[in-house]
């Protein structure tokens, strides 16, 4: 799957790049930002791997992305007043974080005006990846929730098989559920449905889709290109 890195040209990473003004180290479980903190800055991920998600008002988790190394979390309106983050990022593991300020983003981008249509097209690709995520999550209901995830992550950590295709990422239930934005107990249901029907099974921890034809049809598949049909 392609990072942030690889959608831009090496002049853009290279800007980025020479705006860095301090390089965090976080630990698993940290934070880069909660909700609520100032979105004066954007980041890129050097090591690790980094949960974007939010919690809903009846203390409900939805996560949106992973984003992995070389990826930019680019949560920030650029040329407005700064706003609040919406959303939280967190440290699914250990690693390091590159951090840039809204502010000298914008004077660069001033200055090299072919970089902003760049940086523009970068941050439309994860508006709709947001859009697609959302449309799932409220055209199909709980059970189309589930299957775009599970075509999603057959994108991103999707492994081919003699019988199928290999999700070669270890999930728990709930954090499955937290990507659907529903209960552990409702996918716990969902996935042994998936069981009996032969669609998928769990092969020493990571789940095997054999019949991904099926999730596609059952949502109505519009194969979206895949910087889009992602978990990232």
């Amino acid at each position: 799957m392609l990072s942030s890195a690889q959608l831009c040209s090496p002049s853009l990473i290279h800007m980025l790049h020479s705006i860095v003004h301090q390089e965090k180290d976080l630990g698993k479980g940290e934070y880069v930002f909660q909700e609520g903190d100032q979105a004066d800055f954007l980041f890129i991920i050097k090591s690790g791997k980094v949960q974007i998600g939010k919690v809903t008002p009846d203390g409900r988790e939805i996560t949106f992305r992973i984003c992995k190394p070389e990826d930019f979390i680019c949560e920030v309106p650029l040329f407005c007043d700064p706003t609040p983050f919406t959303v939280y990022a967190k440290m699914l593991e250990a690693g390091i974080i590159h951090i840039i300020s809204k502010e000298d983003l914008e004077e660069q981008l001033i200055l090299q005006p072919h970089l902003s249509i760049e940086m523009l097209k970068l941050m439309n690709i994860q508006n709709q990846q947001n859009q697609s995520k959302f449309r799932d999550l409220v055209l199909h209901g709980k059970k189309g929730a589930l299957y775009s995830t599970l075509i999603r992550l057959t994108n991103s950590y999707g492994v081919e098989q003699e019988d199928g295709i290999l999700i070669d990422l270890s999930l728990t239930n709930q954090e499955l559920a937290n990507f659907c934005g529903m209960t552990r107990e409702v996918v716990n249901r969902l996935l042994n449905e998936l069981k009996k029907e032969n669609v998928l099974a769990m092969v020493d921890g990571r789940m095997m889709i054999y019949d991904l034809s099926l999730l596609k049809r059952e949502i109505h598949c519009e194969n979206c290109p895949l910087e889009i049909c992602n978990i990232f």
